[in-house]
């Protein structure tokens, strides 16, 4: 698949417009008044601030958020030296990565200049703009030099993310790996395979945190770096050259309780294994293919704990661990630079959060998993939420106890508080939903199997990994569609067909559909049409006798037909009254779910109560804690309308059936996001913070609420999900998008496990 991931690839950074990034304004700009404070003569007042104290640059530009990422494209991972333009792409992505974790605005800035002073100099000159300087995929040795002479040169954090970022999140597994095989670091032997960057900054962080210099010996593709060696060496490797007699990788592994490799695929052999100490760590590190693949290694040596930088592997050292977090604690508190106090506070930080006790949310996260410390859950995973909450504080405490802070935090628990909420405010919403996905995938039926786009949509799934497609349609038809889109798949090896005039369990499904409907005035032959020549139908019929898992319909005809046969086939869960149906909209300042949308046009306070208790369990499938609202006209009780009583009313049953949900009203919505008007006009309420969930009086309101949002510029929707079914089912609109259906089809596959 690795031609169609390709071209993926490409139209993701192509459509709807080319690359990855965008500027927009934080402030309004809608008339006179604002141009005249945005620009002349109003700006003339900040600059006047900021001529006077340097410091001020932070409360009145974007400069305390804002950090470069910067690269000359020389070294770029798995690429080489591609050059400055080439390597666009990836600082791009970099950008995305500070944005979406730490919440971070980013200028990726590419400088077609090899030469590290003339590099130097130009980069020096950037300082006014930014708060800090992520340097990236600059070559060795060059990149020592640059780094070194740009701390000593800007008062900004500068900060090598190959070299540090790495050696970060490799000190915190090797920390809590030698925790789990109770060794102490300061007795253990250490022999890496690779002396460039990375690896010698991991080297001289683990000597910082007690690792004894002696007990290191660096090999490279020379050998072993022995005292006199003249070949491949430099004086930056040349600091842990050791007098001995081995030469090899082979020779030096004998005896080391640690191999750290941060090389190239393959160098270590299965049966030298077996000449390490006793329960070995190794650290595989290079990327895609590591130094050893995990299953050998385990045959090798059973007690081994063992760690890549790979995603389908436990113990994945990703440096996304460390430098959106690491920034966002220095430019929060104005750190001048990024020391080895922070780095040292950073590490710990990591390895004592893996530690920390079994987050529920996280677990929803990751599919269910038991995340406990242990041999194969060393350091935490990149999308748990609570890392910015974590590390941030940890490098800001440490920033300030070393007297580089030039704006200490007064109050660390509540800049703690604020970074809770920012995380889950940045975190990609659906992430939760595909890792859970993927864990247990699933057959999903598509009712409209020769539309063009669920065809790239089980593509997609496919190669995601989150499911088994199910088509219904012709097999010319999606032949040809297959082959004019350039898709891989093929049926039987990739997806199942099922054809409606040629479908060999005819008999089973009608009869299934008939004792479903017989009591709703169709006929047996009536039953055999719908099989034979309604898709929805069908598919609800496939999901029914257990031919498949989950459904997706909807692309075409009205939603209300749709849901006739759903209701009809597949049914209610046990227990639920009447399906209901939630849209998401995903807004900078976090995902936001109303209900009922499409479904329920003018719900009871029985029917209202129902709808949130199924909105609420959705909404903890994306790993986040529900916040209810119930809006309305009236404000707590400021009229006595019936839909404001209804509410009401609806309020006062929820509460009784789920007292410990965070659920609040009837109020109005702007109210629902505003904690501090909220508190104000009401302060015996019992929702916290912002609602992410809003219940409307009916649908009238639902559906004009959420077609308002999702047609502002930043705003990602995802919807509606069908909620209450005894099997797992989706209607979605003829509008849908690819993306859109992907989302819907990981929802599908999380709600039939």
């Amino acid at each position: 698949m690795s031609e169609d991931r390709d071209q993926s690839a490409l139209d993701y950074h192509r459509y709807p417009k080319p690359g990855k990034l965008e500027i927009k304004a934080t402030k309004p700009l809608a008339n006179q008044r604002d141009l005249a404070l945005a620009y002349s003569p109003g700006v003339a007042a900040a600059c006047r601030e900021i001529e006077q104290d340097a410091l001020a640059a932070s409360h009145y530009t974007a400069r305390g958020n804002l950090v470069a990422v910067i690269s000359n494209g020389t070294a770029v991972l798995g690429l080489g030296a591609i050059g400055a333009l080439a390597s666009k792409p990836v600082m791009e992505g970099k950008a995305v990565l500070f944005k979406q974790f730490a919440d971070i605005d980013v200028f990726d800035i590419e400088i077609d200049e090899r030469d590290p002073e003339a590099f130097i100099e130009t980069v020096a000159r950037l300082e006014p703009t930014f708060g800090g300087i992520n340097l990236e995929d600059i070559k060795a040795p060059d990149c020592f030099i640059i780094e070194r002479a740009l701390k000593e040169r800007m008062g900004i954090p500068v900060f090598h993310d190959d070299q540090h970022g790495t050696a970060i999140v490799v000190s915190a597994a090797i920390l809590n790996a030698l925790r789990v095989v109770g060794k102490d670091i300061g007795r253990v032997r250490l022999v890496t395979a690779g002396a460039g960057a990375a690896a010698l900054a991991c080297v001289d962080l683990l000597v910082e945190l007690g690792l004894s210099k002696e007990n290191v010996t660096l090999t490279d593709i020379a050998g072993v770096v022995y005292q006199g060696r003249i070949e491949e060496m430099d004086p930056y490797k040349g600091r842990y050259a050791v007098a001995t007699d081995r030469r090899t990788l082979e020779q030096a592994i004998a005896g080391a309780d640690i191999f750290l490799g941060l090389s190239a695929a393959g160098v270590l052999k299965p049966e030298w294994l077996a000449k390490m100490a006793e329960a070995p760590i190794i650290m595989a590190l290079a990327n895609p293919v590591p130094e050893i693949m995990p299953d050998l290694a385990r045959a090798a040596r059973p007690d081994a704990i063992i760690a890549t930088g790979r995603s389908d592997f436990p113990n994945q050292v990703n440096n996304v661990l460390c430098f959106p977090f690491i920034f966002r604690g220095a430019l929060d508190c104005g750190a001048s630079e990024i020391n080895e106090a922070m780095k040292v506070a950073c590490v710990r930080a990591i390895a004592d959060l893996a530690m920390a006790e079994p987050s529920d949310i996280v677990r929803a996260a990751y599919g269910g998993q038991q995340l406990q410390f242990g041999p194969e859950y060393l350091i935490p995973k990149p999308f748990d939420p609570r890392l910015m909450e974590h590390l941030a504080p940890a490098v800001a405490r440490a920033a300030m106890d070393s007297g580089v802070a030039t704006r200490p935090i007064a109050d660390l628990d509540a800049y703690r508080q604020s970074l809770r909420h920012r995380a889950y405010r940045t975190g990609l919403t659906m992430k939760p939903v595909f890792d859970q996905a993927r864990a247990a995938p699933k057959r999903v039926v598509f009712a409209e199997g020769e539309d063009e786009r669920v065809l790239q949509v089980a593509q997609q799934a496919v190669s995601e990994g989150i499911a088994r497609p199910v088509l219904i349609g012709r097999p010319e038809v999606i032949g040809a569609r297959l082959k004019a889109l350039g898709l891989r798949l093929r049926p039987e090896r990739d997806f199942d067909l099922v054809v409606p005039g040629d479908n060999p369990r005819i008999e089973t499904h009608w009869r299934t559909f008939y004792d479903q409907v017989k009591r709703r005035g169709y006929a047996p032959d009536e039953a055999r049409e719908y099989i034979r020549n309604d898709p929805t139908v069908l598919a609800a019929t496939l999901v029914r006798c257990g031919d498949a898992d989950a459904l997706l319909c909807g692309l075409v005809g009205r939603y209300s037909r749709h849901l006739k046969h759903v209701e009809e086939t597949i049914g209610t869960a046990p227990g639920v009254r009447r399906l209901t149906a939630m849209n998401a909209v995903v807004l900078p300042s976090g995902p936001l779910f109303i209900a009922d949308t499409y479904v329920q046009i003018d719900p009871s306070a029985e029917d209202l109560a129902e709808i949130t208790r199924l909105c609420a369990a959705e909404v903890r499938c994306f790993g986040l804690t529900p916040r209810v609202a119930f809006v309305s006209h009236s404000n707590f009780g400021s009229d006595d309308s019936p839909s404001a009583a209804k509410m009401t009313e609806a309020l006062r049953l929820l509460r009784a059936q789920e007292p410990e949900l965070e659920v609040e009203g009837e109020m109005h919505a702007n109210l629902a996001f505003d904690a501090v008007g909220r508190q104000a006009r009401f302060p015996d309420s019992r929702l916290n913070g912002r609602a992410n969930l809003l219940i409307m009086p009916n649908q009238d309101a639902a559906n004009i609420a959420f077609n308002l949002l999702r047609t502002l510029d930043d705003a990602a929707t995802f919807g509606p999900m069908l909620l209450g079914t005894a099997k797992a089912a989706h209607i979605v609109t003829p509008s849908a998008t690819v993306r859109g259906l992907l989302n819907m089809t990981a929802l599908a596959v999380v709600q039939a496990g």
